[in-house]
């Protein structure tokens, strides 16, 4: 068959009444967790979902975490007794019941009426770890409690030195274990998906958002009794003398979120890190063009082993998982997966999301005659010519 026979094909077939998806009844419904992308978009309103799903400037960085996965392809292995797999990890002294987090994403009241609370209440139900967003719409000391255990947190390092060691010593004292600082917003960003998504939206923005100075900060209870009038989200003087800091100030483990070359995850390694995490912001950070598993095994070689790799941006299949803990990382964050969950549904879906990925991951890992974490390696793996 021709391309242009099989792409007319195709198209056909994406047209089929047999092909058309119902709208999901209940969260047990979903086939995949792109099921919950589409039910996520019938109950958002268009600015609140376009701010979920945008990227940067064209969304090629956005675009190009997915594509990414497409450039390996997995090794199959036959007579394996695969009768009995491990799928659980050990990262920082707890246990995982598969290699995957959840990766802080902030507003969470723009999905949910409880924000937060459903995600750490269906991470606690599956053995899961939550990373709470320093832009949260609910307390680290709230979230510890519907979990029943200290979360790992997510810092910004606002333009107020102030704030930012309020905020990680509040989480520190709450009894987080692990801190993961973002280094990746610096320069600022342009989300045009975004703009054109609040055109779309007759709502008045002054409904959810507080338009006075500093009102971005309000109904964030973490910087409660902090003054941020005036102070930027971000800060565009950030160095790494304010990692040397945190690294002598904080008992927490304390990883680097947004490493995507060999030189600065050498940096982090010289600064006395515990980890790095390999993201774009989920094509949010930066229009770089490269998808974070291209930028995974340069990470990789860089660090030798010698610290923890997390990696996140585009993860939506069980396979997606699998690839990337065989070029090296520890274990794998989702974002926007989860969340469409919880706007679908709350914490069932939450729980559906993580429970479909898990499923996808065991089934990969018995396909290539992997019976533990440990024994996945590049040998699942060749590359398309």
């Amino acid at each position: 068959m021709s391309l242009h026979a099989r792409r007319a094909f195709l198209q056909y077939l994406a047209a089929s009444p047999l092909y058309a998806q119902p709208p999901l009844a209940k969260p047990e419904d979903a086939i995949n967790v792109f099921d919950f992308e589409a039910a996520a978009r019938q109950v958002l309103p268009p600015a609140h979902f376009g701010y979920l799903q945008t990227g940067v400037v064209g969304d090629v960085t956005l675009q190009a975490n997915r594509t990414a996965f497409d450039r390996y392809q997995l090794r199959p292995r036959r007579l394996i007794d695969i009768s009995k797999i491990d799928t659980s990890v050990s990262l920082f002294g707890a246990r995982h019941a598969f290699p995957l987090l959840l990766a802080p994403v902030g507003n969470q009241g723009a999905f949910h009426a409880d924000a937060e609370l459903p995600v750490a209440r269906a991470a606690a139900a599956k053995q899961t770890m939550q990373i709470l967003s320093t832009y949260t719409n609910t307390s680290v000391e709230a979230i510890n409690a519907a979990a029943g255990h200290p979360v790992w947190y997510q810092l910004y390092a606002t333009g107020s030195p102030v704030a930012a060691d309020r905020l990680w010593r509040r989480a520190e004292d709450a009894g987080c274990p692990v801190v993961l600082l973002t280094v990746d917003s610096q320069a600022g960003r342009n989300t045009e998906t975004l703009s054109r998504a609040k055109l779309l939206d007759s709502r008045k923005c002054v409904v959810c958002h507080d338009p006075t100075p500093g009102g971005f900060f309000k109904r964030k209870p973490m910087l409660a009794g902090i003054n941020m009038a005036g102070v930027p989200t971000s800060n565009p003087a950030l160095t790494w003398d304010f990692v040397r800091q945190l690294r002598k100030s904080t008992k927490m483990k304390l990883l680097i979120k947004g490493i995507v070359t060999h030189e600065d995850a050498r940096l982090a390694l010289d600064h006395g890190v515990d980890g790095v995490v390999v993201s774009n912001h989920g094509g949010r950070a930066e229009e770089s063009g490269r998808g974070t598993l291209e930028c995974l095994p340069e990470i990789v070689d860089a660090v030798g082993g010698k610290t923890t790799i997390l990696i996140d941006g585009g993860f939506r299949r069980g396979a997606d998982i699998y690839k990337a803990l065989a070029l090296g990382a520890n274990a794998v964050c989702i974002g926007r997966p989860y969340v469409w969950g919880l706007a679908a549904f709350g914490q069932p879906g939450v729980e559906r999301v993580i429970d479909l990925l898990h499923a996808e991951f065991s089934l990969i890992m018995k396909q290539c005659g992997k019976r533990s974490i440990a024994e996945i390696d590049k040998t699942s793996l060749t590359t398309r010519a």
